[in-house]
């Protein structure tokens, strides 16, 4: 990975960047909050999507001076509009910046990055091709969830219950391509041992299979 800078306005956003040779796509990753471009879950599950041909952008969401404020007041973490807003001119980025190597993008949302990756799919119908939603929080996208068109795989914990009722109401309100995967004992944060390798495993497996050029 490679540190890259994402102009955001008046701010930029740091992001890490890996492009694999003959990379066929590329993964957004929109982490929850109080997390960044360095949560070792994400990359994680990125080095393994690298090991499949498949680039990544792990990315702040906030500026380093938001983040300060949003831990004292989290005034943004749950503006889901906002993150959204972040996450779709990091695509913009994407598709302007990464244009000569023709990938197709898709999203990868962790926990309230969840959401924002869901409404930032509706907004970008026509060039988002796949999102993988891992213990996130859809019930914060409900205005957009009828919109998404991308395939979207979501991801839950057996024992996360709260938020395997919200991902199951919310898949029966999208009309696109779509699958609920609930990985057997684990919790949110998929800290059981095997239950992230499970989660990379399924989001390599739809990935791949939806990122095709």
């Amino acid at each position: 990975m490679h540190p890259v800078i994402i102009p955001n306005g008046k701010v930029h956003l740091d992001g890490l960047l890996h492009i694999p040779i003959d990379a066929r796509g590329v993964v957004l990753f929109a982490h929850g909050s109080g997390s960044s471009r360095f949560s070792t879950r994400n990359q994680y599950v990125a080095r393994i999507l690298n090991e499949a041909k498949l680039a990544t952008l792990l990315f702040d969401l906030l500026t380093p001076e938001e983040e300060k404020i949003d831990t004292q007041t989290s005034e943004f973490r749950f503006d889901i509009e906002f993150l959204a807003s972040r996450l779709v001119d990091a695509t913009d980025w994407c598709a302007k910046q990464l244009v000569t190597h023709e990938l197709t993008i898709g999203y990868f949302g962790a926990s309230t990055g969840g959401g924002a990756a869901l409404v930032a799919a509706a907004k970008e119908s026509k060039t988002v091709k796949a999102v993988v939603s891992r213990g996130g929080r859809p019930d914060l996208a409900y205005g957009s969830l009828s919109l998404v068109k991308a395939p979207t795989l979501l991801i839950v914990g057996g024992n996360d219950e709260p938020v395997i009722e919200m991902n199951q109401t919310a898949l029966s309100k999208m009309h696109c391509i779509k699958k609920l995967e609930i990985v057997r004992g684990a919790t949110h944060l998929f800290e059981e041992p095997g239950a992230l390798d499970e989660v990379a495993r399924l989001a390599t497996s739809w990935f791949s299979q939806y990122l095709n050029r």
